[in-house]
């Protein structure tokens, strides 16, 4: 390590560890509150008018920034559309998966979404499969093994759904890789909210309805805190290395397992709690081998 790197200001690494804490509040708080939403909506609704609520957020956001509508042109929509349809099947699987399992085994099999990177990337961006990569895919494969415990436990419907989710997750996350070198932040949201919204309609139209106002306000706040999520996310990495990052993410597991079994009754197992630090081992592993190479 040279040394302007162990120099590097204190106030950075605190900073991206107060954005990453911001990160990890907005995620678990999302959960909450799509939980509440599916008191009365059912995950179609939940999705179109999460959508809906986003683009607005957005387009408000816009009118107030520097670069207004502006910043929405593109020339690369086929892109943007392949992006946010396999980015819908991601959150759907999140969303279906939230009202099935426990919210520790929900996030730990999010927890899985680097480690489809590492397998897809060579496929669809060309990168080269290393032996780190080939670890970190085995660990996090055992991980999700201690999670869902095959042949102990009946593997139910949400688990594969959220695994699923998680491929989605992954290669939204290649097709962004694509976008990003022309493309800002706020526009790939934009077309996400603008594409997605149309598609929950159609999903949802059969028991479409307006809520109750209480669910109103837990819809609203699932559409800020997908926002702030990612946005705090970014600010982290921003201030610091995904490698000093991307462990303090893990505190959303022990934490949702709390949250769950004080609001919802839901067992803390440590099943869950040591299959997803596999997980995270295997992703803190791959992230330590890209940094050396680089």
């Amino acid at each position: 390590m040279n040394q302007g790197s162990t120099t590097e200001p204190p106030a950075n690494l605190v900073g991206a560890a107060l954005w990453m804490l911001g990160a990890v509040a907005s995620f678990t708080t999302m959960a909450v509150a799509g939980r509440e939403v599916f008191k009365e909506l059912d995950v179609y609704q939940l999705m179109f008018y999460r959508s809906a609520i986003g683009l607005v957020l957005v387009l408000i956001f816009a009118a107030l920034s520097k670069g207004g509508f502006r910043q929405f042109r593109t020339r690369r929509l086929k892109l943007h559309f392949f992006r946010n349809m396999i980015h819908l099947v991601g959150q759907f699987g999140w969303f279906m998966a939230l009202g099935l399992i426990p919210l520790a085994q929900l996030f730990a099999l999010e927890f899985t979404t680097p480690l489809w990177i590492a397998v897809l990337a060579p496929f669809l961006l060309g990168e080269k499969l290393t032996k780190m990569r080939v670890v970190a895919v085995a660990l996090g494969f055992i991980g999700v093994m201690v999670v869902l415990r095959p042949g102990l436990e009946e593997i139910n419907f949400g688990s594969i759904v959220m695994l699923i989710g998680a491929v989605g997750f992954a290669s939204a996350i290649m097709f962004t890789k694509h976008l990003t070198p022309t493309e800002q932040p706020l526009t790939i949201i934009f077309y996400m909210a603008l594409m997605q919204t149309p598609v929950g309609l159609v999903l949802a139209f059969s028991q479409l309805h307006l809520p109750g106002f209480i669910v109103c306000l837990w819809l609203i706040l699932v559409a800020f805190l997908g926002f702030s999520a990612h946005y705090c996310m970014a600010r982290a990495l921003r201030l610091a290395d995904a490698i000093v990052v991307a462990p303090l993410d893990f505190i959303r597991l022990p934490l949702i397992g709390v949250i769950g079994m004080v609001l919802y009754a839901e067992p803390l197992e440590l099943w869950v709690l040591a299959g997803g630090a596999l997980v995270l081992l295997g992703n803190y592993g791959n992230l330590m081998a890209e940094r050396r190479k680089s």
